[in-house]
């Protein structure tokens, strides 16, 4: 059977997952944000490592199906601020005040438009609105503008724009501005949505297009049969020509949310909660009764958009979030310092505190097995920082610094996904990614969840979660007050659209699956579709075994608890642990790639399939 590659790129670590049928190989890699295409390479070739004794990159290219690539870096550039400067061209004065309305639609116009706005109206002759639309554009370049987006009242008048600009700045000069015409982007019946599209389109743009293009120009050297795949945040996969921006953003999180599912039907869970914590950010989702929250209109920093997402929510704190002090307390994020130059303990340079450097300081970390022994850790350099950073401008110990970082990690984690949490005992807590283990049952236990389940693939699980997708296109169609004839006809047009777009993705439409919808939506009726290639898929074992034994520690680890406490636990190897296997904390298991803390008063079992069930014992009225 050929293999799939699922890769998902995050802002400190790049994971990986080869599959072919039910057989899995993973790894992690340090991400490069320099370029980003170099990460991509490096977990390929350790994979190729795994797989066949020996470095053959080659090897498993020739084997490979195809290649789904999932990022964060759109995700994070927009948490960041990272991206370009935008210019917005209309010819609607109030424009700017209805993308204002909200006080989180103002504050990220202003962030990523800010006065940057110019108002062109028609004019009387194409050579007057020339001279306006070249004044306008030359004004917000000179404004700093890299990147402009066009939103006139109707299409025609758009395209009527787009005439007059691409004659007087074509596209081959060099120094070109970058232009999306805004109703060519999306199709919406709210413009407010399809102006934020596009605007968002633009700034995330840039980021994802210099290493996706770069990755698939390395690819080509190898001759790779099959065009690299990009994972979208609607939980599909596409070519990187048939694929935009905004689509990527939050994408990896639908993987996790994918995989999520796929536990929650294992297990029988009738609510999942999801936190997946990476370098940057920690992304929170629901599964309910096995299916997945979408919005048809999916929102992005609390701005309505044009496409579908799953509802997930990107909080800015993660493993490389920094820690600083402002005005006397302790802040987390939403800035990183990513892989680059990385936690001080990573030895890279890092000047500012993170958990992970906590963690390591309070011995949740072993400097020795971090990422499966491949990184060792520098305890000096983070008792520096922290010292420098966090204990002295608050007057305290380190040992004090260290509780109360780790207490507001906790409590900023918890406040994540507190409000999605159910009354009683029916919300389970699915913690993965790099950070997620390590924090999740101090988080739970704050935000009143008493189940916690960390899969033994919780280090790459979102990679693992991309496992569940297929190759599909999305097109939809305003057919209000369309006579039956013209929806045959529109019918016919989007069925054309289809095949030739799965063409291009490799795949004839007789091959391909079209599920047609009707949609009522602001007294509009839409047509939409959606056709879809399906690939293979693997199964998830859940469940607990009736037999119930003892989990055998493989160590004793002094772990700091409080200030004047320091406690020796025992630490269980996951993958040594048979199916039944139990303890109670405090403990420490060591996963594939991760570390999760078993704090006082929680119960442990290991399932089935090799999963981490937590349970939490300790009365409430003993919290």
């Amino acid at each position: 059977m050929e293999r799939l590659i699922n890769i998902d790129n995050g802002g400190t670590l790049t994971d990986i997952v080869v599959g072919s049928g039910s057989d899995f190989t993973f790894t992690k890699t340090l991400t490069t944000p320099v370029d980003l295409s170099q990460c991509l390479f490096d977990a390929m070739s350790k994979a190729s490592e795994l797989i066949y004794g020996e470095e053959n990159l080659a090897g498993l290219l020739h084997s490979t199906r195809h290649i789904r690539y999932s990022s964060t870096q759109g995700t994070n550039a927009l948490v960041e601020r990272k991206g370009p400067l935008i210019g917005l061209i209309s010819d609607d004065p109030t424009l700017a005040d209805a993308l204002r309305a909200t006080a989180e639609s103002e504050s990220l116009f202003d962030d990523l438009v800010g006065s940057r706005v110019a108002i062109v109206t028609e004019q009387s002759t194409d050579d007057k609105l020339a001279r306006d639309l070249v004044a306008a554009i030359n004004r917000l370049t000179t404004a700093g503008a890299e990147r402009l987006v066009v939103s006139a009242e109707s299409l025609e008048r758009e395209n009527h724009y787009k005439r007059v600009m691409l004659k007087n700045f074509p596209r081959h000069l060099l120094g070109s501005v970058p232009i999306l015409f805004s109703r060519e982007f999306a199709a919406d019946t709210s413009r407010t949505r399809q102006i934020w599209s596009g605007i968002l389109n633009s700034y995330l743009h840039p980021t994802v297009e210099r290493f996706l293009y770069s990755a698939e120009h390395r690819l080509r050297a190898y001759k790779v049969k099959n065009p690299l795949l990009i994972y979208r945040n609607d939980g599909a996969s596409s070519r990187v020509a048939k694929s935009v921006a905004l689509k990527t953003y939050s994408s990896g999180p639908r993987g996790g949310l994918e995989g999520t599912r796929a536990i929650a039907e294992a297990y029988g869970l009738a609510n999942v909660l999801m936190i997946d914590v990476g370098g940057t950010t920690t992304d929170v989702g629901v599964v309910t009764d096995h299916a997945i929250s979408v919005d048809r209109r999916g929102s992005v920093k609390g701005v309505d958009i044009s496409y579908e997402m799953s509802n997930v929510h990107s909080a800015g704190i993660g493993g490389s979030s920094i820690i600083t002090v402002r005005d006397g307390r302790i802040v987390v994020g939403p800035e990183s310092v990513g892989a680059a130059p990385g936690p001080a303990c990573f030895g890279f340079g890092g000047t500012q505190a993170t958990i992970t450097d906590v963690n390591l300081l309070l011995g949740i970390l072993d400097p020795a097995t971090y990422l499966n022994g491949e990184m060792a850790l520098d305890a000096d350099r983070s008792r520096a920082v922290i010292t420098k950073t966090i204990a002295e401008p608050l007057g305290i110990t380190l040992e004090e610094a260290l509780i109360k970082m780790e207490d507001t990690f906790s409590e900023q984690m918890a406040s994540s996904f507190a409000h999605f949490v159910l009354p009683g005992n029916e919300t389970t807590l699915a913690a993965f990614g790099g950070g997620g283990p390590m924090s999740a049952c101090s988080a739970a236990r704050i935000a009143g969840v008493h189940k916690v389940l960390v899969p033994r693939l919780a280090a790459v699980f979102s990679a693992y979660g991309i496992s569940f997708s297929d190759i599909a296109q999305s097109y939809e169609t305003n057919i209000t007050g369309y006579p039956t004839g013209d929806i045959e006809v529109v019918r016919a047009k989007m069925t054309a659209a289809a095949s030739r777009d799965m063409f291009q993705e490799g795949h004839e439409i007789a091959d391909c699956e079209l599920e047609w919808t009707t949609i009522s939506e602001d007294s509009d009726t839409i047509l939409n579709l959606r056709a879809t290639f399906r690939l293979p898929r693997p199964s998830i074992a859940g469940g607990l075994t009736a037999k119930k034994t003892a989990a055998v520690a493989s160590a004793v680890r002094a772990i700091r608890s409080a200030v004047n406490q320091v406690d020796d636990v025992p630490v269980f190897v996951l993958e040594e642990q048979v199916p039944g296997a139990s303890a109670q904390g405090p403990a420490i298991v060591e996963g594939p790639f991760f570390t999760a803390r078993v704090p006082g008063g929680w119960d442990l079992k290991v399932s089935a399939a090799g999963d981490l069930l937590l349970t939490d014992t300790q009365p409430a009225s003993a919290k």
